[in-house]
């Protein structure tokens, strides 16, 4: 057997132990949860008859903000990706996500609102000009890239149902439909996933309702046909493929807070002076740097200090991590 060594490899790139004790259960159920159909490029019976593919959007206008960084390649961003609920490897959404249906969708906005309303894709769509954001993108295993997001401001949408002065925070689950993402049931962690916001940073600015990537609407393993991007918090905060937004007065719980609340917690601010348990924050990888991508030093709220700081003041941000 060959063993390849890189000085490249971080703590970083070690397996979660929940992943690594489910892997054999993934892979034996691979064949009978994916069918053998999908190894020659077929849909299975459950899922539908051709991939949903991005489609092209017009009168997108550039964000004045956006970050003058090298944008990474829409190659790697639609093909390293975190899903569990298409399964636990990278490359695994873009394989297992090809079929997803996102049409017809909608998104339940509930709770402590004046006018709770059931809003289609066609509405989301509709409600406000498109920009193309591009926003520095952070994730707590310790990798980071680049990406031209395409949306609005989640505040233009959260404004329409008219939240109650009991509304302190806002929750958001993802869809679960375990016909179309068999892979989830090996991924060791809970379904439907759930994330949470404080609502002033619902409605902050930068907080991105977003529909596209790269000229187009998402990929079914970007995270379709909507998701969050918050640039200022870990990766996984931008939950995918939203079904339903609700405002509540206590702080909801969060899938990854659920799982390890000593490795994950409810704000999940980029700050390199806290480290995760496994491995430090103070640096990241750029992915699309080089063979082993570009380490570069990380930045307090991913760089986006000057606009979010104040979110924070007197917390302390070693607690409410």
């Amino acid at each position: 057997m060959l063993v390849k060594r890189s000085s490249g490899l971080t703590s970083a790139d070690v397996t979660p132990k929940h992943i690594y004790m489910n892997r054999r259960k993934f892979l034996a159920g691979a064949l009978v949860a994916s069918g053998s159909a999908l190894a020659w490029g077929k849909a299975p019976a459950y899922l539908g008859a051709s991939p949903d593919e991005p489609r092209k959007l017009s009168g997108v206008s550039r964000w004045p903000g956006s970050t003058t960084e090298p944008v990474t390649s829409e190659q790697i961003v639609t093909h390293y990706n975190n899903f569990y609920e298409f399964g636990t490897d990278k490359t695994d959404p873009a394989n297992n996500a090809k079929y997803f249906r996102t049409s017809p969708w909608s998104v339940s906005i509930e709770g402590e609102v004046k006018k709770p309303r059931l809003i289609t894709m066609d509405e989301i769509m509709k409600l406000a000009p498109l920009e193309e954001r591009i926003y520095r993108h952070r994730c707590v295993e310790a990798w980071s890239i680049v990406v031209p997001w395409i949306g609005y401001s989640l505040s233009t949408l959260l404004r329409q149902v008219e939240p109650t002065s009991k509304a302190r925070y806002v929750a958001f689950q993802s869809l679960y439909d375990p016909a179309q993402m068999p892979q989830g049931k090996w991924a060791g962690i809970a379904f439907p996933y759930i994330e949470g916001l404080r609502l002033d940073e619902a409605m902050h600015p930068l907080t991105l309702l977003c529909v596209g990537m790269y000229g187009t609407t998402l990929p079914n393993q970007d995270g379709a046909p909507v998701r969050l991007v918050i640039p200022w918090k870990y990766g996984f905060k931008s939950i995918k493929s939203i079904v339903k937004i609700r405002f509540v007065k206590d702080q909801p719980p969060t899938t990854w807070n659920n799982e390890s609340s000593q490795e994950y917690g409810f704000y999940s601010n980029v700050n390199p002076n806290r480290d995760h348990p496994r491995w430090s924050q103070k640096t990241e990888r750029r992915l699309g740097g080089g063979l082993f991508h570009a380490q570069i030093p990380t930045q307090m709220f991913n760089g986006y200090g000057d606009q979010v700081a104040h979110l924070y003041a007197g917390m302390d941000l070693q607690k409410y991590f």
